[in-house]
C-alpha cells in the first residue's frame, strides 16, 4: 500500500487493532518499483517545498536546514535511480529538483558557492 501525501486512512485504527501485515505486503508487492521511487521523490519534493516556505502558509513552516536535507536526499535518489526509472519519469523529477535548488538559493540570506548548494554534489552546480 503506497499513499501519497494527500491520502488518509478511511477510518482511524483503534489502538487494539493489529495491522494486517500480510495484506500490506501483498499490496506493496503489486506496486512497480518505478512507482515507488517516483512516489518517494514526489513526497521529498513536496516536503522540501514546504520547508522552503513555498506552501500557502509560507513562513510558518520555513526551515532551510531541513529543506537542504530533503533536497539533497531527493538529488541522491534521482542520481541513483535515473537509469532505472527511464527519462520519461526522471526528466520531470529533475526539473522539479532544479526548481527547488534555485528556490533554496533565492531563499538563502548567504547563498552557497556554486556546486555547494543542496544536492549539487549529485547534480553539479545549478544556475538560474
Amino acid at each position: 500500500m503506497v499513499w501519497d501525501m494527500s491520502d488518509t486512512p478511511a477510518e482511524p485504527a483503534e489502538s487494539s487493532e493489529v495491522p494486517d501485515f500480510d495484506a500490506m505486503t501483498r499490496d506493496i508487492a503489486e506496486v512497480p518499483a518505478v512507482e515507488v521511487i517516483v512516489t518517494v521523490a514526489v513526497n521529498l519534493m513536496s516536503a522540501a517545498a514546504v520547508k522552503l516556505g513555498l506552501s500557502e502558509e509560507g513562513e510558518k513552516y520555513k526551515d532551510l536546514d531541513e529543506a537542504r536535507k530533503l533536497i539533497t536526499g531527493l538529488a541522491g535518489l534521482l542520481d541513483a535511480s535515473a537509469t532505472e526509472i527511464s527519462s520519461f519519469h526522471a526528466a520531470p523529477l529533475r526539473d522539479g529538483l532544479k526548481s527547488l535548488q534555485l528556490a533554496f538559493r533565492e531563499a538563502s540570506v548567504v547563498p552557497d558557492e556554486p556546486g555547494q548548494g543542496p544536492g549539487e554534489k549529485y547534480t553539479g552546480p545549478v544556475y538560474g
